[in-house]
C-alpha cells in the first residue's frame, strides 16, 4: 500500500484518540490535533512515526486551501463596509503594534531581518477559531464586547491575507525598498479587483444557467473545482494558493448557493484542516524546545502582555469604554492558525530559520491554554483601572466638546450640501474608473498574450497585428465608454455645475481627466500597431474614442455589464428579503415589545431609515409613546428614546432585535450633532426646475421633500405669503425650512 495512504490512516487514528481525550478535558480541538501530530511525528521516538513527511505536507497544503476557502465563504466585502471604521482602525492598530513587538523580540535575540518580519506577522493575529470556542465555553458570546472582538478578528483574517502576499513579495525580492513595496501592492490590488469583478460577473451567471443540472454532489465538485482553479491561478502569478482559495470563497459568498456550498465543503474542511494542524504538531521537536526555552517564554509573555496592553489600548481609542476595551484586549492573548500558515510560508520560501516554526507552535499551545483564564481576569482588571481613567476621560470629554464647538463655529456658513455632492461624485467616479481600468488592463494583456500570436500565425505579422488591434479595441470599448461618459450627468454633477465658479471649473476638469484616461487607453493600443507619425495616431485615437462614445451598441453593452455586476453582487440580500416570508411559518409568529433605550442611536430616525424588515426580519406594527399608540406606522414615522416598539416576528428575530437595541447606544463622550435640527435655505428657480408651472399644492413639499415653504422673495427682499394656487415661475427665490439632509436633497432636485 502507498505510504501516503498508510500515513494518512495512522495520523487520523491518532488524532481521533487524542481529540476525544481533549474533548473530555474541555480543551480546544486544535490543541488535540497539534499534540497528535507531535506523537505521530518523526521527533517522537517512543511512538510509531509516519514514513513520508513530504506526503503529509501535501495533505496539509490542501488543508490550508480549504481553511482559507471556507474563511472566504464567511466573508463579505459588503459586511466589512457596514462595520464602519471603528473595527478597521482597531484591527490595524492591534496588528501594527504586535508586528512591532514581534520584531523587537527577534531583534533582542539577534535573529535575521526576515525572522523579525515573519515573526511580527505571526504575532499580529489572534486565533479566530480559539476565541470563538472560548466565548462559547464561557457563555459570553452574546455580550456586547464579543461582537466587537469577532468583527476585529474577521478583519485581521482579511489583513492577514494581504500580509501574506506582502511577505511573499518581500521574501522573493529580499529588499525593503519603497518602490518595490508600492509595486507589489499595486499588483496585489490589480489582481484582487480583477478576480473579484470577473468572479462576481461570471460565477453567478454560470450557477443561474446550470441551475437545473446542479444537485448537492455537483455543487460540491463545481465549488471545489473553482476553488482550486483560482488557487492555481494565484500560484501562477506569484501569490500563495491560499490567497486564491480565499478570493474564490469570497466570490461564492455573494451567490445564492453560498450556504449550500458552505455545508457541502464543511466536512472536507474539517478533515483536511485536522491534517493541517496535525502536520503543524509534527514540526515540534523536543530538543529545539529545550534549547529555545527562553525565546518561547519571552514570546509567550510578549504576546500575552502585548495584547493585554496594545489590544486594550486600541479598543479604548476606538470605543472610549474602559471595560469593553479591557475585555476585548484580554480575549486576544493567543496566536493560532494564521501564525502556522505564515511560519510555513517562511520555511517554504527558505527565508526564515528552521527553529522558528516549532517555537511558534509551542507559544501557540501555551497561549491557547491560558486564553480562558485571561478572559476571566479582564473584569477584575477593568474594575481596578476604570476609576483611574474616569477622571481623565471626563477632562478629555470637556476638551473634545470645546474643540468640536470651536470647529463648528469656524465652519459656520460652510455649505455641507456642496461637500456631500463632491464626496458622492468623487467616490462614484473613483470606484467606477478603478474597476473599468482594471478590466481594460486585463483585456489588453489577454489580447496581446493570447489573441495576437494566433492572429499573426494565421494572417501574417502585419495583418495579424491590425486584426488583433481591432479585436482589442472592440473588447475595450464598453470599459472605455464607461470611464469616459458614465457619471457625467448625474444630479451631483448638475448641482455642482449650477453653483458656478470654482465648483464648475473643477467638475469640468474632473470630466476632462476621465476623457484623457479613456483616450490614453485607445492611444496605447493604436500606437502599438500603427507605424504612422504620432500626430496621426492621436487623431485616429480621438476618432475611435468619439465612435465609442457615440455608439448605442457600446452604450447598451456597457450599461448591461455594470447592471449585471450590481445585480449579482446584491442577489443574495435580495433573495433573503424575498424568501423571509416563505421560511417563517405561521405558528412561529408572535407579538412582542422591544424598548428603545435612552441614548439609542435609533432616536429621531424614521422606520424607513432603520429598515428593520430587511436587517432584522421583523415587522413594526405599533409604536407606543407615553401611553399613546401609533398602529401600523408608515416608513416616515420616527422613533425616539423611551418608545416601545410592538413587533411581529419569530422568536430568534425578536431576540436579535432586542440585543441590537441594547448595543446600538451612543457613547457618553460622543459629541453628537442634532441631525434633525431645522435650517432655512433659499432656492433660486432656474428654467430647468421641475417646479416651474406647478402650484404649491401640486408640489406637495411636506410629503415629497419633508419641508415647508415660508414664502417667495419679492423685489424689495420681503417674503410674500405663497398661495396654494400660485404657480412657481422662473427666477422665483423660494425660502424653505426643513432638516439639513432633506434641504440638501431639495436643493439638488429643484
Amino acid at each position: 500500500m502507498s505510504p501516503l495512504i498508510t500515513d494518512l490512516s495512522y495520523i487520523l487514528v491518532v488524532a481521533s484518540i487524542v481529540t476525544i481525550i481533549f474533548k473530555r478535558l474541555k480543551q480546544p480541538l486544535v490543541l488535540g490535533y497539534i499534540v497528535a501530530g507531535f506523537l505521530a511525528g518523526p521527533h517522537m521516538t517512543y511512538t510509531p512515526s509516519v514514513s513520508s513527511i513530504e506526503g503529509i505536507e501535501e495533505w496539509s497544503d490542501i488543508g490550508v486551501i480549504f481553511l482559507m476557502f471556507t474563511l472566504g465563504l464567511e466573508f463579505s466585502f459588503k459586511k466589512i463596509v457596514r462595520m464602519g471604521m471603528q473595527p478597521i482602525l482597531t484591527a490595524i492598530m492591534v496588528m501594527g503594534c504586535m508586528i512591532g513587538v514581534g520584531g523587537m523580540v527577534a531583534s533582542f535575540f539577534g535573529w535575521s531581518s526576515m525572522d523579525e518580519l515573519f515573526l511580527g506577522g505571526m504575532l499580529s493575529m489572534s486565533s479566530t477559531t480559539i476565541i470563538y470556542k472560548a466565548f462559547d465555553d464561557l457563555g459570553i458570546r452574546s455580550k456586547p464586547f464579543a461582537s466587537g472582538v469577532i468583527s476585529v478578528l474577521i478583519l485581521e483574517d482579511i489583513l492577514g491575507i494581504l500580509l501574506m502576499v506582502m511577505l511573499s513579495a518581500l521574501a522573493v525580492s529580499r529588499t525593503f525598498e519603497g518602490t518595490e513595496l508600492i509595486k507589489s501592492l499595486l499588483e496585489l490590488a490589480f489582481f484582487l479587483m480583477l478576480w473579484f469583478m470577473v468572479g462576481i460577473y461570471l460565477v453567478p451567471l454560470i450557477f443561474r444557467k446550470a441551475k437545473r443540472y446542479i444537485n448537492k454532489e455537483t455543487l460540491l465538485v463545481v465549488s471545489v473545482g473553482l476553488c482550486f482553479l483560482l488557487a492555481v491561478s494565484a500560484s501562477e502569478v506569484g501569490y500563495s494558493p491560499a490567497f486564491g482559495a480565499f478570493m474564490m470563497g469570497s466570490i461564492l459568498a455573494e451567490t445564492l448557493e453560498a450556504e449550500n456550498i458552505e455545508k457541502s465543503v464543511s466536512s472536507l474542511r474539517d478533515l483536511f484542516g485536522a491534517v493541517f494542524f496535525v502536520s503543524v504538531g509534527m514540526m515540534v521537536e523536543l530538543s529545539v524546545l529545550i534549547e529555545y526555552w527562553l525565546p518561547i517564554l519571552v514570546l509567550t509573555l510578549a504576546i500575552i502582555l502585548g495584547q493585554m496592553f496594545f489590544g486594550s489600548l486600541s479598543f479604548f481609542v476606538t470605543s472610549g469604554d474602559v471595560k469593553t476595551a479591557v475585555s476585548s484586549g484580554f480575549s486576544m492573548v493567543q496566536i493560532g492558525e494564521f501564525a502556522f500558515i505564515i511560519a510555513g510560508l517562511g520555511q517554504e520560501l527558505g527565508v526564515t530559520s528552521q527553529f522558528l516554526y516549532p517555537v511558534v507552535v509551542a507559544v501557540s499551545i501555551i497561549t491557547t491554554f491560558l486564553t480562558p483564564y485571561s478572559i476571566k481576569l479582564a473584569p477584575k482588571v477593568s474594575a481596578r483601572i476604570e476609576p483611574i481613567f474616569n477622571s481623565r476621560i471626563e477632562e478629555r470629554r470637556k476638551k473634545s466638546k470645546e474643540l468640536a464647538a470651536a470647529i463648528q463655529q469656524s465652519m459656520h456658513g460652510y455649505n455641507f450640501s456642496t461637500a456631500k455632492a463632491w464626496r458622492n461624485f468623487i467616490t462614484a467616479v473613483f470606484y467606477q474608473t478603478a474597476a473599468f481600468l482594471t478590466i481594460s488592463t486585463a483585456v489588453t494583456m489577454f489580447c496581446y498574450s493570447t489573441i495576437l500570436p494566433v492572429c499573426q500565425h494565421t494572417m501574417g505579422e502585419q495583418y495579424g497585428l491590425i486584426v488583433c488591434c481591432v479585436i482589442t479595441l472592440l473588447l475595450l470599448s464598453p470599459s472605455i465608454r464607461a470611464i469616459t461618459v458614465r457619471k457625467n450627468r448625474n444630479r451631483n454633477v448638475h448641482y455642482l455645475r449650477g453653483l458656478g465658479g470654482i465648483n464648475r471649473l473643477l467638475i469640468e476638469l474632473a470630466i476632462l481627466l476621465k476623457v484623457l484616461i479613456g483616450f490614453s487607453i485607445v492611444y496605447n493600443v493604436v500606437e502599438y500597431v500603427s507605424p504612422l507619425w504620432w500626430v496621426w495616431n492621436m487623431l485616429m485615437s480621438v476618432a475611435i474614442l468619439a465612435l465609442m462614445i457615440a455608439s448605442r451598441g457600446v452604450k447598451y453593452v456597457s450599461i448591461r455589464m455594470e447592471r449585471t455586476f450590481k445585480q449579482n453582487l446584491r442577489q443574495r440580500e435580495q433573495q433573503a428579503a424575498l424568501s423571509y416570508s416563505r421560511k417563517l411559518r405561521g405558528k412561529d409568529l408572535q407579538i412582542a415589545r422591544v424598548s428603545v433605550p435612552q441614548h439609542s442611536r435609533w432616536g429621531g430616525k424614521s422606520l424607513a431609515q432603520l429598515h428593520f424588515g430587511k436587517t432584522d426580519r421583523v415587522h413594526i406594527v405599533a409604536i407606543i409613546r407615553a401611553g399613546h399608540r401609533i398602529n401600523i406606522p408608515g416608513g416616515s414615522h420616527r422613533i425616539y428614546p423611551g418608545d416601545e416598539l410592538e413587533v411581529v416576528a419569530g422568536t430568534a428575530a425578536i431576540e436579535t432585535l432586542r440585543a441590537r437595541s441594547e448595543q446600538e447606544l451612543l457613547q457618553p463622550e460622543e459629541n453628537v450633532k442634532d441631525e434633525h435640527s431645522m435650517s432655512i435655505i433659499s432656492v433660486h428657480l432656474s428654467e430647468s426646475s421641475p417646479l416651474i408651472g406647478k402650484t404649491l399644492q401640486d408640489a406637495d413639499f411636506r410629503t415629497r421633500y419633508h419641508s415647508m415653504v415660508l414664502g417667495i422673495e419679492n423685489e424689495q427682499g420681503h417674503l410674500d405669503a405663497t398661495q396654494a394656487k400660485r404657480q412657481f415661475r422662473q427666477g422665483d427665490i423660494v425660502w424653505v425650512v426643513g432638516e439639513e439632509a432633506d434641504l440638501s436633497m431639495l436643493s439638488m432636485v429643484i
